[in-house]
């Protein structure tokens, strides 16, 4: 398990990409966990978005979305470092 956890919902419209293995990939550090629900109700329909240790992150398009995935991640790293 990493140091940054980020969980995604199944419903979540970012999951139309492969989060998981882009993220893992990218940061050995991260773990993804993902749930069928985050109790976000109606979230998950309207906007891409993922919990990044325990801070929401959301956006217009799933792009946008994991671009600021990976600034968050990038955060948690320099503040563990």
């Amino acid at each position: 398990m990493g140091i940054v956890v980020v969980e995604i919902c199944d419903g979540s419209l970012i999951t139309q990409i492969d989060v998981e293995g882009m993220l893992e990939d990218e940061f050995p550090e991260v773990a993804v966990l993902t749930s069928d629900c985050l109790s976000f109700c109606g979230m998950c329909a309207k906007l891409p978005y993922a919990i990044v240790n325990g801070k929401r992150i959301f956006a217009k398009t799933t792009e946008e979305c994991l671009d600021k995935i990976k600034k968050q991640i990038q955060a948690e790293l320099d503040f563990y470092a």
